[in-house]
Parts: structure tokens; sequence; C-alpha cells
């Protein structure tokens, strides 16, 4: 339990970490209707990843442009991560999720009238902004309503939605595309994000009956900011994500220029990835729960595997290889994200959980602005499958370095009260 969450005594707050009296049964509400938000707000980022080849033809840009729109997407994403967290800790989850689910559903319907590339970029940019909330949000409501030892099996679940959205995008996209056009598949997309919105207002609640209020509004960010364990995983995670994110918008892409692998099974491989991934986030949760809330290591090792699979991956030719390769490259890409959701958390306590998470968020997914230019510049300058490869496996290395200076906060006994 770290510092922000105990009392001069030492004994756990009330409402800091977690409640000391069993959690009521809605926080298995808050949970789903938090990963339901989570999952269609992954949805409708990532559906570009599989139809950017056909939009970019239409619109007469190159290989290389393409990744612009992704950087058009993740300008307004980071804008309103800090700033979306901040938020969320002034106003509530519930609020800020609801008008950032609304938000996105609306610019999501109207990105499929894109016939420019002006407009095209507009409305990433307003897609990033309306999403930029969600994660520090749900991050928000999942700290206040599970207590440590149970933080991390929620954070495996409410994350599952991120690979699940992987798994989904890249397995029915391209084939819906091909049956209704990419414009249909974002206009349906859209309404199905505003109604997930609608029930996100009426279903969600801040807190637990019972649960003390933080004073939220008189609430500093210095003592969150001069945080060397905070600093240390801004850090990590930036480096994390370039691996994962560049990986998840360039996977299809390259797999197509460089091999010449069809749409259809390239985003049947990069589905396998995201399958790998549903399966491990809960398991590693549960592990690091069912260990006192240690998670150091178990991140750690997640990147080491990440940056190894990442080479191994480039230096493969043959579709078979590729399918076999790529659940392993799964565990190493997501398995690390409800770790570090958990550690921010608890280094941050739960007064200022939803800034921390929105903070470093903005800060991770600076590596997911760059990332997809640096990386269509390689390719296109090498022209090397194998290159590209390497440049995103620098990203988890630099993570595992990074991680190794951050302090394990103290353990308490695994919890059986619940």
């Amino acid at each position: 339990m770290s510092m922000a969450d105990e009392e001069p005594s030492g004994r756990p707050a009330p409402g800091a970490s977690g409640i000391s009296v069993a959690a009521p049964a809605y926080r298995w509400v808050i949970l789903f209707v938090a990963w339901l938000s989570f999952l269609l707000s992954f949805v409708d980022r990532l559906v570009w990843a599989n139809v950017a080849v056909s939009v970019g033809g239409s619109l007469g840009l190159p290989v290389a442009a393409l990744g612009i729109f992704v950087t058009a997407f993740y300008i307004g994403y980071v804008i309103c991560n800090a700033l979306g967290g901040i938020a969320s800790d002034r106003i509530g989850g519930r609020l800020m999720l609801t008008l950032s689910i609304l938000a996105l559903g609306v610019s999501t319907f109207l990105f499929s009238f894109t016939a420019s590339l002006t407009y095209g970029l507009f409305l990433q940019a307003l897609m990033g902004l309306a999403a930029g909330a969600d994660y520090a949000c749900c991050i928000k409501l999942i700290t206040a309503w599970f207590e440590r030892t149970s933080r991390g099996t929620a954070m495996g679940f409410l994350l599952v939605a991120s690979s699940l959205g992987v798994t989904v995008t890249n397995a029915s996209v391209p084939t819906l595309a091909q049956s209704f056009g990419w414009q249909g598949v974002y206009r349906v997309l859209g309404l199905l994000t505003l109604v997930v919105g609608i029930a996100a207002f009426a279903l969600l609640r801040d807190r637990p009956p019972g649960m003390a209020v933080a004073v939220q509004a008189k609430t500093h960010l210095r003592p969150l900011l001069m945080n060397r364990n905070i600093l240390l995983l801004a850090l990590t995670g930036f480096a994390a994500f370039w691996g994962t994110w560049g990986f998840a918008f360039w996977a299809s892409a390259l797999m197509i220029k460089g091999h010449g692998v069809s749409p259809i099974d390239a985003g049947f491989i990069v589905s396998l990835v995201g399958i790998a991934a549903i399966i491990g986030k809960p398991l590693i949760g549960m592990l690091s729960d069912w260990m006192g809330g240690r998670r150091k290591w178990l991140t750690f090792a997640t990147f080491v595997l990440f940056a190894v699979m990442l080479m191994v991956f480039g230096a493969l030719t043959e579709r078979r290889a590729f399918v076999i390769a790529a659940p392993l490259i799964g565990l190493g890409a997501f398995l690390y994200s409800p770790l570090l959701a958990a550690m921010v958390a608890e280094a941050s306590g739960v007064a200022l959980a939803g800034s921390a998470a929105g903070i470093l968020a903005g800060f991770w997914q600076l590596g997911s602005v760059v990332v997809p230019i640096v990386v269509g510049v390689v390719f296109q300058a090498t022209g090397s499958f194998q290159a590209a490869f390497a440049t995103l496996a620098a990203g988890p290395l630099l993570a595992a370095l990074c991680l190794l200076m951050v302090k394990e906060e103290r353990t308490v006994a695994p919890s059986h009260d619940r």
C-alpha cells in the first residue's frame, strides 16, 4: 500500500486503497460497464489500421503518409489524457467517462464522411480528444471500487478490452469493409459507441456506498509529479507503448507490403496477438494479487519476452511462422498493462488515481504518436521488414531497463475476505 493510501498511524485510510468492509456486488457492474466503454473506444481507434490502405488509395496518399492519421488521433488523445484524468478526480469518473464516450461516438460517425485529407485529419484529432479521458476514468473507478489485493485482477479484466479490441477489429473489419465499405464500418461503430455512452451514464457510480469522499478540489499535483516511482513508470510506459502500438498499427501493413500476405490473412495473424493477451491479462493480474500485490518482476519478464519476439517476428517470412509467433508477441505486447496500471494506482492513492493515470497515459501515448511515423520512414528508406521490427523492439528493451529502477511498493498479505 502506498503512503498516499495510509493514515499517519499506518492503518488504511477509509476509502483510500480500498474499503474496510466487503465491497458490494455492484463493483462487477462498474467493471463491466467500464470494460465495455474501453472496448468500444479501442475498436473505434484501431479500425484505421485495417482500412488505411483503402482510404489512402481513395485519397491518393503514399504508404508512408498513412501514419499521419494515427498521429493526428494521438495528438488529440495525449492532450485529453491528462486533462481528462484530472477532471475525473474533480467531477468523478462516471460523468467524465460518459462525456468521453458520447463525444467519441459522434466523431467516429462523422469520420465516415471523409473525402479529403484535411477533413480526415481534423476528425481523427477530434476522435482522439473525445477518447482521451477513457483510460484515466476507468482506472479511477476501478481504484475506488477494488482494494489492492483484488485490484490486479480487476485491472486485468478491464484491460482485456484493449486486446479484445485488437482481435475483434482485425478479425472482422477487413471482411466487413469488403461488404459495406469503410464508411459503413465507421457509421455502425459510431452508433454503437453512443449507445454505450448512454449506458455508462445510467449504470456507473463514482464510489461504493459508505466510501469516504476525498476532498478532490483541494488536491495538488506536486507530490504526484515529485514521486520517483511515478516518474520512472512514466518512462517505462512510454517505451512499452512504442513497441505495443507500433506493432498494432503497422504489423498488418508491413506483412502485406513486405511479404505479400493478404489483408485477411494479416488481420487473422494480428488477431492471434489479441487472443493471447485476452487469456493472459486476467491471469497475470490474479497472479500478482496472489503474490500480495507484487508486480515489478512479472512486468519485467513481459518486456524481455516482447523485445525478443519482435526481433524473431522481424526475421520471419512465411505465413505459418507468423501464425506461430503471433501469440507469443501478444503475451509480451499486452500483459504488462494491468500490472503497470495497478502500480500507478498504488503509487498515487485513490484521490489522485485519475490524475496519475491520465498524466502518465498522456506521456505514454507520446510513444504512440512518434512510432508510426518513425517505423514508416524506416521501412520506406530501407525496404527491410527486419529493420522495422528492430525499431519496434527498442521500446520494450528500454522499458525493461527503466523498470529495474522502480522501487516496489510495500506489499500486503493476500486478502481472502472478498
